[in-house]
């Protein structure tokens, strides 16, 4: 080989990209403590202001005898409770539409997902109190209803944007449907899938406000007694109680996907 043949090789050699590296999952003490110590100095802070505030008779009785943690409790059930159905509902409805016998019905069962979240919420809850009466039950149906979509579309997206080359070779060496579904598909679209669910249960915190529209109780309640009566104090608190639980319930999600994400699929942040 002659020396100019050797001179042309070493910028390719060196131009050459490095091997791939596996990324690793890297969870700092920033990453976990940031927002809840954010959240605690701001509930802290809201607590310190009432400790001070001249609060009236009016803002005493909306706040005495155990209604905001009464309130707040309420608020927590009806986020969790629904959850629970939508994921129950959401999930292996998506795992059935994207088999092959169940995909023509794909479209239409989105359409419904689309119409459950486009109508607006209090009209949904006002239409489901109107036929089911006021109380928990009709707002648990028109949270399930108004949050049932991220988790559907994310489930489908997640299972139909598997590499096909990587199903075909499960199913090479034995592997019945059954079996590539849980040991391959679902492991695959884990990410989307909880990031339905983590894009779901923000929207139930805020879905569930609305709930005292319908006798529903939760946050709302002080918040509707805030605007309704004028007392700013009121209004302040089921505010930041309902942002503080939105974005504490974020945060966990956020948690959960890190964690129950596949080593496989891990990706360096």
């Amino acid at each position: 080989m002659s020396i100019p043949e050797l001179e042309e090789d070493e910028p390719a050699q060196q131009e050459a990209p490095p091997p791939p590296v596996t990324a690793r999952r890297r969870v700092t003490w920033q990453k976990l403590t940031f927002l809840p110590a954010v959240l605690v100095a701001v509930l802290l802070a809201t607590w310190l202001w009432f400790q001070q505030a001249d609060l009236d008779s009016i803002s005493e009785n909306a706040l005495s005898n155990g209604q905001v943690s009464k309130a707040l409790w309420q608020h927590v059930k009806l986020t969790v409770i629904s959850t629970f159905f939508v994921l129950i509902i959401a999930i292996p409805l998506g795992i059935l539409l994207t088999r092959r016998m169940f995909r023509p019905a794909t479209p239409v069962a989105m359409a419904f997902a689309n119409m459950g979240q486009a109508t607006p919420a209090i009209g949904l809850l006002a239409l489901l109190v109107i036929w089911l009466g006021t109380g928990m039950k009709a707002a648990l149906i028109g949270i399930i209803i108004y949050a049932v979509l991220p988790v559907l579309a994310n489930t489908v997206a997640g299972l139909k944007a598997n590499d096909p080359t990587l199903l075909e070779a499960a199913r090479g060496i034995g592997m019945s449907p059954s079996g590539v579904l849980a040991r391959v598909e679902l492991p695959l679209a884990v990410p989307l899938i909880l990031a339905g669910v983590r894009t779901a249960l923000v929207l139930n915190v805020g879905t569930a406000t609305l709930a005292t529209f319908g006798g529903g109780g939760g946050l709302g309640v002080l918040i509707t007694t805030g605007i309704t009566n004028q007392r700013m104090p009121v209004l302040m608190l089921g505010s930041i109680l309902t942002v503080a639980l939105a974005l504490l319930v974020d945060w966990l999600a956020s948690l959960a996907e890190l964690f129950l994400r596949p080593r496989g699929l891990e990706v360096g942040t």
